[in-house]
């Protein structure tokens, strides 16, 4: 696979695992101790160092780059009040399908 076939996957599965988040979020954060069954269907996972670029505390959604890449992630909004730009962060990613 090629390095920009590998970016545009990691890419895509960053959007995704962006989505499932803002679902999750949506939907009042799934309770600890049903998150394990929840990681039982995921594939890809991996981590990605990643450096923020902008915050928006309403919306929830951070802007990084990561990988050469700019990524716009969403997390709830309690969750990533404490970032702000130039922190360095982890993003941790992977995706499943319904």
């Amino acid at each position: 696979m090629s390095t920009s076939s590998m970016r545009r996957l990691s890419l895509l599965a960053a959007l995704g695992f962006a989505l499932a988040v803002g679902s999750v979020a949506a939907q009042n954060a799934m309770p600890q101790d049903k998150m394990g069954s929840m990681h039982a269907n995921v594939q890809g996972m991996h981590t990605m160092p990643a450096t923020v670029m902008a915050t928006d505390p309403k919306s929830g959604t951070v802007d990084v780059t990561a990988g050469g890449m700019a990524l716009k992630v969403h997390f709830p909004p309690a969750a990533m009040a404490g970032l702000k730009v130039g922190d360095q962060i982890t993003l941790h990613m992977g995706f499943s399908k319904p």
